[in-house]
């Protein structure tokens, strides 16, 4: 199976153009030779286009074989043509003084010359090996038979993914699990408030759910998890992988049970000291090496308080040896059809029951075919699912996704056909997405994928091709990653706070897939310890996962274009003046000692992406102004005090992520390439560069820590038009502004804006004008700001922002005097999942039809009405039909005691009688 790719001709082709118009001084000879290029190069774009919408095994072998040699041309040809471009007028000499600077100048004009006649002998070169391909070929005539269309996937499936996938056929084996824990007695069904009758002499218990990948054990695990978490004193489900690093996934199962981070370097003594005494509820998941287990077991103290641990595994044997293994079965084919209706048909049908009303009566017969190949394995039931979505329904388009699977899943090649099934919606994709997805086999199994870091490797490595129909790259590059989600190709982690998309995983089975694909293309190379992996001769872009020295030594850097290293893989890293042509450069959380030297990051010319957050670095190498492409710097989590002031001269950066510790220097103005800059720290010092704020017009993330409040920075915000998320902060709350920001775009409004965090920067004396009319602002999701006054008013109006998922609401002490009481009225915040009130004066009303989205809900510092009426069903917080968590913090100076403990007993009270009871915490 092989993927065919663009490669670099998307980029190519407009470098070449760019070439011929740019001021180059090309010679005739030259310029003709690059249009003979440009057209050439053009042919073999619509017949890869063409290749890559053929189905796989309609392939003609010489395709592939064609395919991949224009692909590695395209590669050979833009590295030549990068390294000309830099050459010529990237690499500009840094300005001198005297005797040297005119010799240097001189140097420079007497190069330019040479340089040219170099590139027209290159041309030459190029146009000879274009010619030789297209030879081999018959002048590029694809024939493509069947080209698969692009699809459009039904936008209903997202909504109903965690849905179909939780509950469809996962009560039998869930409570299944549970009594095998033996957490299904009348005891254990009982509230958190009665888990003390608990017998405090039982053994841990373990169930080790076995199975192959796709089938659901991490589901299942997950399921149990949610429904029992409880019952214990604290809970934790880490994610294991096949190269785990143990030191981070114990300081991940301390913060989850601890609700902290651990203190000390020995964090397993840690977690066993903290778990000593407590009753705890534990789920591993995929565990591939018994030893891997047996560590993490050294950290579970086995105390006697009946404590309980799930584990999942692919592999049989670390099953039996981990104890308790519990074989997870297919779907029936019952539940089967039910994952795949409600997929596809979502709640059309009135009558839940009957499954096949569901689905038209012509497709039944060919859906149960498709059922059947599926062999109740639910990813590729999603998977099927998500492509028959979006493909017209009628027997002859279900027929066709049907019979391209392939037959065979009753010869017990279960697994096979698996990937038959995931690579035919693979090849499904528009080829732009395709290299998205394969870029993603960078990352080792089960990695946390930030959306934020992957849009800009992608947009560095130059995957997105943004249309008129986008404001900028990312925009394009966001939408290229939501659409993956929509068609089930990775899975979606949502932020605590907002419910957002922040982060992404890629299911095992896709992952095998793609690994797979960009290994047999020579697309991403994968060093790791797996037995039987090593690099090829032809290496384009890297992946340190782990590896082996012999690997590292034989290893061909001079085409490498992205080297992306993971902390286990950080020793077989090679010196950086070894990369020529490194575009990407990404050593997130790789500590790197000292021997590993920076010295040279500025000899990396064409280098666009550069990541070294979480590295231990205290300074960057002055030279890193060489980077004359480079789009984004990321040096969060370091030590860094200052930044050299050669960075302004990086021009063609777009997102630059520094600590609110590190100072910037003057003339951050020159980045007017800059979409996204935080922390930006001002203070004394550096007061100028607030002005040069307002030249930063493509901003659309700006994170601003003042030493004071500077109101002259009203002035700058108002020139950012396009800006998205404005978080400022001002540290110490006895700084804040009064009435700061209340000009703040007075005359135009941020259409754009979709996160407002000032709260701890100035107090608004009132609505800024632009929120009074929602509409306007239809995007925000996020707002975080503190009020002098706030008028009941004010809270209608913020529950009007149709989008609005987190509010963080602060009002001034003296403002609860002023009004009987504040009410959330019907209709108000329909998508808000978490609201944080501070200083409200309770009780705080909630009519019904408020908030039906509200998850959490928070009142810090509240002020007890005297006189008030409290009881619990006047605050109408069962009316919150899906609330989950309460927290309050009442203040006590100015009431009675009494009052308080009324106020307590009525929350108490609303908690016990709400339908979901939500954990409250006072």
């Amino acid at each position: 199976m092989a993927e065919v790719v663009a490669g670099a001709l998307p980029n190519l082709l407009a470098k070449l153009a760019d070439l011929i118009h740019g001021e180059y001084n090309l010679q005739k000879e030259v310029k003709s030779g690059i249009k003979f290029l440009m057209a050439e190069l053009e042919s073999m774009k619509g017949a890869l286009e063409k290749i890559s919408n053929t189905p796989v095994h309609k392939l003609d072998n010489q395709d592939k074989i064609w395919a991949t040699n224009v692909r590695e041309l395209s590669y050979d040809i833009e590295d030549s043509l990068d390294i000309f471009m830099v050459r010529c007028k990237g690499k500009k000499l840094v300005k001198q003084h005297g005797f040297k600077e005119a010799i240097d100048r001189c140097l420079e004009w007497l190069m330019q010359p040479k340089i040219r006649h170099k590139i027209a002998i290159k041309i030459r070169d190029i146009k000879s090996r274009v010619e030789e391909v297209a030879k081999r070929r018959d002048r590029y005539k694809v024939i493509s038979n069947d080209a698969a269309k692009p699809v459009t996937v039904d936008p209903r499936l997202l909504a109903q993914y965690y849905k179909a996938i939780e509950l469809i056929g996962i009560d039998e084996a869930r409570e299944e699990v549970i009594k095998i824990l033996g957490e299904d007695n009348e005891v254990h069904r009982q509230q958190f408030p009665l888990k003390e009758k608990v017998c405090r002499q039982q053994q841990d218990t373990i169930v080790s759910i076995v199975g192959f990948g796709g089938l659901g054990k991490t589901t299942l695990a997950n399921a149990v998890y949610e429904k029992l978490r409880s019952r214990f004193d604290c809970s934790a489900c880490i994610s294991v992988s096949q190269t785990p690093d143990m030191d981070i996934l114990l300081k991940d199962m301390f913060y989850q049970l601890a609700k902290k981070r651990n203190a000390r370097n020995q964090v397993m003594n840690e977690v066993r000291e903290f778990l000593n005494k407590k009753r705890y509820l534990i789920v591993i998941d995929d565990i591939w090496d018994i030893t891997v287990w047996e560590m993490i077991k050294c950290a579970l103290p086995d105390n006697c308080y009946g404590n309980k641990i799930i584990t999942t595994t692919r592999i049989l044997n670390i099953a039996e040896q981990a104890g308790g293994a519990y074989k997870l079965e297919p779907l029936s084919m019952n539940n089967s059809r039910k994952l795949l209706y409600q997929r596809i048909f979502g709640n059309e049908s009135k009558d839940k029951n009957e499954d096949n009303e569901k689905c038209p009566d012509e497709l039944v017969e060919v859906s149960e075919k498709i059922l059947k190949k599926c062999a109740g394995v639910p990813l590729a039931i999603i998977t099927m699912a998500s492509l028959l979505a979006s493909k017209a329904r009628n027997k002859m388009e279900w027929c066709k996704v049907c019979n391209s699977v392939g037959t065979g899943l009753e010869n017990n090649s279960a697994l096979e056909n698996m990937r038959k099934i995931l690579a035919f919606s693979y090849f499904d994709l528009p080829y732009h997405l395709r290299t998205c997805l394969l870029y993603l086999s960078v990352f080792p199994e089960d990695y946390k994928i930030s959306k934020n870091r992957l849009i800009w490797m992608w947009i560095a490595e130059g995957f997105i091709q943004s249309g008129r129909q986008w404001r900028c790259l990312f925009d394009c590059g966001e939408s290229y990653f939501n659409e993956l989600i929509n068609r089930s190709m990775i899975q979606p982690i949502h932020d605590t706070y907002t419910g957002l998309i922040k982060q992404c995983r890629v299911h095992d089975m896709i992952l095998d897939l793609i690994c797979s694909l960009s290994s047999e293309e020579n697309f991403v190379t994968i060093l790791n310890d797996v037995e039987g992996t090593s690099p090829s001769n032809m290496t384009r872009r890297l992946s340190f996962q782990n590896g082996k020295e012999a690997h590292a030594a034989t290893l061909n850097l001079q085409q490498v274009r992205s080297a992306v290293v993971f902390p286990s893989g950080i020793d077989f890293v090679p010196a950086i003046w070894s990369f020529r042509v490194l575009r990407v450069l990404d050593l997130h959380h790789c500590t790197l000692s000292q021997d590993y030297s920076l010295t040279y990051l500025g000899n990396l010319f064409h280098l666009r992406y550069l990541g070294l957050s979480c590295t231990g670095i205290v300074q960057l190498p002055e030279k890193i102004g060489n980077l004359k492409n480079l789009q984004t710097l990321n040096v969060m989590h370091n030590q860094i005090s200052c930044l050299p002031s050669s960075v302004v001269q990086l021009r063609n950066l777009m997102c630059l992520l520094v600590d609110k510790w590190t100072r910037m220097p003057n003339g951050i103005g020159n980045l007017t390439c800059l979409e996204e800059l935080s922390v930006l720290r001002i203070d004394k010092s550096s007061v100028d560069i607030i002005e040069e704020l307002g030249q930063l017009s493509e901003l659309r993330v700006l994170h601003i820590v003042l030493g004071r409040w500077e109101d002259k920075l009203v002035e700058c915000l108002g020139k950012l038009t396009k800006i998205q998320n404005l978080s400022i902060e001002v540290p110490g709350g006895d700084e804040r502004s009064i009435g700061g920001l209340d000009a703040c775009w007075a005359d135009v409004a941020p259409r754009h804006l979709s996160a407002l965090k000032t709260r701890r920067s100035c107090w608004l004396s009132k609505l800024p004008t632009w929120m009074m009319n929602p509409s306007l602002v239809v995007s925000l999701t996020t707002v975080s700001i503190a009020m002098t006054e706030l008028e009941p008013v004010d809270l209608k109006i913020l529950g009007r922002f149709p989008a609005l998922r987190y509010l963080d609401l602060e009002v001034h002490q003296e403002n609860h005097k002023n009004h009987d009481e504040f009410a959330f009225g019907a209709g108000s915040f329909p998508c808000l999942v978490r609201g944080e009130f501070c200083r409200f004066a309770w009780p705080v009303v909630f009519r019904r039809g408020a908030m039906p989205r509200l998850r959490e809900l928070f009142f810090s510092l509240s002020y007890v009405r005297m006189g008030g009426e409290t009881g619990s069903s006047r605050l109408g917080l069962g009316k919150l039909p899906s609330l989950q968590r309460i927290n309050f913090d009442f203040v006590s100076e100015g009431v009675t005691k009494e009052a308080v403990k009324k106020a307590k007993a009525a929350l108490c009270l609303a908690a016990q009688n709400h339908p979901n009871r939500p954990t409250l915490r006072i």
